[in-house]
């Protein structure tokens, strides 16, 4: 068993990181940071990967014994020494899951439906827990999105700020045509409507801001 620990993922040398789908962040300390790299854990679950041929969701694998503790885990948990894997069921059927992680040499496994995982050591062969109810479908039902209330929209928000603004804008200016031309007692009033319509004009600016950013930030999400 060959394994390499680490003050922080952050330390860990390009060079050393061997498995294609996995990070050495997904791999560390939830609690430090800290890594424990246990090659022969890691092999087996990148095969896993490999066979599943799917993301593998790592709700924890290697803990430092002070984040062991904190969590409530077995005083010889497998997760000390970086040979366990928490694996999120929310994309996995867990029969089939199960099956591929034993083909690849994983001998000790823990069953948390209540939790949506699947727990995966490298032995000894042992397994606790009640397993995941068998589902009507492979994978959880899905549910569709929910829909945008146009009133609620962000991008509406903002349309709508600018739309207003800039009808309150040329309001303004037509009134200050008016005013000039047929009420001179109150032409003194005239700059301070001016002044009213460049407020105008930045809460419109504002608001296409605002849209434009909406946008952009629907499009980053995948909304769009």
């Amino acid at each position: 068993m060959t394994t390499t620990p680490f003050n922080h993922w952050r330390d860990v040398p390009t060079a050393r990181w061997r498995w294609k789908n996995f990070s050495p962040a997904e791999i560390a300390c939830r609690g430090s940071g800290s890594l424990r790299i246990h090659d022969e854990a890691l092999d087996k679950l990148q095969a896993l990967r490999d066979r599943l041929g799917k993301p593998l969701i790592v709700r924890s694998a290697y803990r430092s014994p002070e984040h062991n503790r904190a969590v409530g885990g077995a005083g010889r948990s497998k997760h000390l020494d970086g040979a366990a894997f928490d694996i999120a069921m929310a994309n996995h059927d867990p029969v089939a899951f199960e099956a591929a992680a034993r083909e690849v040499g994983f001998l000790g496994f823990g069953f948390y439906p209540r939790s949506g995982f699947i727990h995966v050591d490298l032995g000894p062969a042992r397994q606790w827990g009640e397993r995941f109810p068998v589902r009507a479908t492979a994978f959880a039902e899905e549910t569709p999105p929910a829909r945008e209330v146009l009133a609620d929209s962000r991008t509406m928000k903002g349309g709508g700020a600018a739309g207003v603004a800039t009808l309150g804008a040329a309001g303004v200016e037509i009134a200050q045509s008016v005013l000039a031309e047929t009420q001179t007692a109150i032409l003194p009033l005239v700059p301070y409507l001016d002044t009213l319509r460049w407020v105008f004009i930045a809460v419109a600016l504002g608001g296409i801001a605002v849209t434009i950013y909406a946008r952009l930030d629907d499009w980053r999400r995948g909304r769009r």
